[in-house]
């Protein structure tokens, strides 16, 4: 059976009288990688910043393992990790200063395993101040998740860094996942969310205007699905037949693609026009609309059809 680990229902920030979120609602599960995506001024951050205890809800009531953030700190601190968008550590600190410190706090051994994983044991000695964009915020992950804490709290964790660098963030996160850490993702980065989370959140105006799995976002919509067929004599190059379920097609280098909101019917009636031509089918390739597509959908509309 599922179980909740963190819960923000009805959740209400208010600064002065511009309202930042208006009573949103939703859970995260055990093991779960959860996204929570909008665009800038949507309300991602002041959520996270009240998750975290750094302030406090205006309504509604948020829970960690049953821990209140804002009431009860000193339980909060040991049940979390967060990575946030900017460091604010001492520019004199060395990694592997910053390291014991944190750990310390924790009450845990020094993790400079998570160092080398990160590829940062070769700056050990060095100053925080020191240190590429992409390495503060490596040492921002590793400082986060050091004392093995069931929720992780990420903000932007992927900006700046190198594909590398990505791609084992991405893979240390799979392991926190596969270990039982629950991760609240906030990423602007949609390719990211739509790899990595199981569900999404999209915040809008202050508001949840969509909520799934990033399959079930981009299933519905207006959005087609983009059909691309390359032919050895490039019969359809020349053809104005009309396709079931296309709505729009285009020459784009060696391929003709079809833009379709019925990609079944539309693939056969492409695939028996090649063949009865006598050309040779070598490359078919059948894509859903992307997250992102749907993304930019419904924060353009403001509606999750």
């Amino acid at each position: 059976m599922n179980e909740t680990i963190l819960s923000v229902q009805d959740f209400r920030k208010v600064y002065g009288d511009f309202v930042a979120v208006d009573g949103i609602n939703f859970q995260v599960q055990r093991g779960e990688i959860f996204g929570l995506l909008g665009p800038n001024g949507a309300g991602k951050t002041s959520t996270l910043e009240c998750l975290e205890g750094i302030r406090r809800p205006d309504g509604g009531a948020m829970g960690i393992m049953n821990v209140a953030p804002d009431r009860e700190p000193r339980k909060l601190r040991n049940l979390i990790g967060v990575q946030l968008q900017t460091s604010s550590l001492p520019a004199n600190m060395r990694v592997d200063e910053a390291m014991r410190f944190f750990c310390a706090y924790h009450d845990v051994p020094p993790r400079y395993d998570l160092l080398e994983r990160l590829g940062l044991k070769e700056k050990g000695h060095n100053q925080f101040r020191e240190l590429s964009t992409g390495q503060q915020r490596r040492l921002a992950l590793a400082l986060a998740v050091a004392h093995k804490p069931p929720v992780v709290i990420l903000d932007e964790p992927t900006a700046g860094l190198d594909v590398g660098s990505r791609t084992e963030l991405h893979a240390l996160m799979q392991e926190l996942r596969e270990g039982g850490a629950s991760i609240l993702l906030a990423t602007h980065d949609m390719a990211e969310a739509e790899k990595m989370t199981d569900r999404v959140a999209i915040l809008l105006h202050g508001k949840v205007v969509a909520t799934g799995t990033p399959r079930e976002l981009t299933a519905t919509g207006s959005g087609f699905t983009k059909v691309s067929v390359r032919t050895d004599q490039s019969v359809l190059h020349h053809n104005n037949t009309a396709f079931p379920g296309v709505q729009q097609h285009l020459i784009k280098e060696d391929y003709a693609v079809y833009y379709s909101t019925d990609p079944g019917p539309t693939v056969t009636a492409l695939l028996d026009y090649v063949a009865a031509q006598n050309d040779k089918l070598i490359d078919l390739r059948v894509e859903r609309p992307s997250l992102e597509e749907r993304f930019l959908e419904i924060t353009n509309t403001g509606v999750a059809q």
